[in-house]
């Protein structure tokens, strides 16, 4: 079934956490490797307007559906950060935009070359990128959507359990549409199924991979992803990408686990 771009954009809301007993968490309080790990989901919530910026240069944002998607997609999720910070408030740790600011300063060059970089790639190669861009967000938005449900078992906090799973919700709004265009693209070109699978397979990481540190990704991998729970849930979103069409055998998660030495 198509995905319905008007519906979408005339429904999008914020995240809503107003009616959760945020205050419960001071009798309450998470773990500390928890708290790692929401830092870590709230710092790539933050960016995702990052990547917009970058997508913009490429011949996705001249595609009227992909333009107004990425448009709500990109409050959607800044919402999503706004929601984890204020969990993390609640420990007395605070996310600003001066902090944020500072570590978009850290990657120095690379943030400064990565909008050009992506211009280049999509000059090069056309319209196939759009696909490649489709791929790669179903990647990331089933991963997602895979950290947030692992998450809310690990932990077992009702409250942290709620709110993860109202986020997922939205990520999976995202999945629809980012896997409904990767299927057409990828299905209408072979060429395009070529590339797309030559950049997952190549360029693929963990999303949080380019801004966080590997200490970081290594503990977000470890938390939720590690055992044989974690492992069946890296495989089911591989299953997910591999179903598309071109992509068939692609273990891009995994292979990413096992290079992080993620034990299974």
């Amino acid at each position: 079934m198509a995905f319905d771009i008007d519906r979408y954009t005339a429904t999008s809301v914020s995240v809503n956490w107003d009616d959760l007993d945020l205050e419960s968490f001071r009798e309450h309080p998470l773990p500390a490797r928890s708290l790692r790990t929401v830092r870590y989901m709230a710092d790539v919530e933050y960016h995702t307007v990052c990547y917009t910026r970058d997508l913009l240069t490429t011949p996705s944002h001249r595609e009227a559906d992909v333009s107004a998607f990425m448009t709500m997609w990109n409050r959607e999720e800044f919402w999503h950060g706004e929601a984890l910070a204020a969990v993390l408030a609640m420990h007395d740790i605070t996310i600003d935009y001066d902090v944020l600011r500072a570590s978009r300063l850290k990657l120095g060059w690379k943030d400064r070359l990565d909008p050009i970089k992506q211009s280049v790639l999509g000059s090069l190669v056309g319209t196939d990128f759009v696909a490649v861009h489709m791929s790669w967000g179903a990647a990331n938005e089933w991963s997602a959507i895979s950290a947030y449900q692992r998450m809310a078992e690990l932990e077992g906090n009702p409250v942290l359990a709620e709110l993860l799973r109202r986020i997922a919700k939205q990520e999976a709004r995202h999945v629809a549409f980012y896997t409904s265009q990767a299927r057409d693209r990828l299905g209408a070109s072979v060429r395009a199924q070529k590339i797309t699978r030559f950049a997952l397979s190549r360029f693929w990481a963990p999303v949080g991979s380019s801004i966080m540190t590997v200490d970081d990704v290594q503990h977000m991998m470890h938390h939720l992803m590690s055992g044989p729970e974690g492992r069946r849930a890296a495989r089911k979103v591989d299953d997910s990408i591999s179903g598309m069409p071109g992509l068939e055998g692609l273990t891009i998660v995994q292979d990413a686990l096992d290079g992080l030495g993620v034990p299974a």
